[in-house]
């Protein structure tokens, strides 16, 4: 394969033009460093269910603190991810849902998830193998 040349499944002769993704200023890594984190994957695999209000969303995310919740959703918001809806109500009443655009990437991720959930015995008898042989040689 020429260099530059990105294979890809169905684009295998596509060379790839989107820059480095080895460097820290990259455009892809920067957005693939934000949505590949904990906390943004499990809030777009919770708001991938159905629309939802902040409080309920964190009760869904356990483990997720107030301020780290806001600032995801907020990151995931500017990417075009992520809707905020408000009414003006009393209280207000704020909710969130993924946008259109963050369907497609709901959809990429859910080979991810399938993956991960049909793999897990693997990973968890190399773990096992790993911690074994690792316990041996101390």
């Amino acid at each position: 394969m020429q260099d530059g040349t990105f294979p890809s499944p169905g684009h295998l002769d596509e060379t790839w033009m989107r820059g480095d993704v080895f460097a820290a200023d990259c455009p892809t890594r920067q957005l693939l460093d934000r949505i590949a984190d904990k906390w943004s994957t499990l809030v777009l695999i919770v708001l991938g269910q159905g629309p939802i209000r902040f409080n309920a969303l964190k009760q869904r995310v356990d483990g997720v603190s107030q301020k780290m919740l806001s600032q995801t959703l907020k990151s995931l918001e500017r990417d075009g991810l992520v809707s905020r809806s408000v009414v003006a109500s009393v209280p207000v009443s704020v909710t969130y849902a993924v946008t259109p655009l963050g369907m497609t990437l709901m959809a990429a991720m859910q080979s991810m998830i399938d993956w991960a959930e049909t793999r897990m015995p693997d990973v968890a008898a190399a773990q096992e193998d790993y911690d074994r042989r690792s316990a041996e040689t101390h």
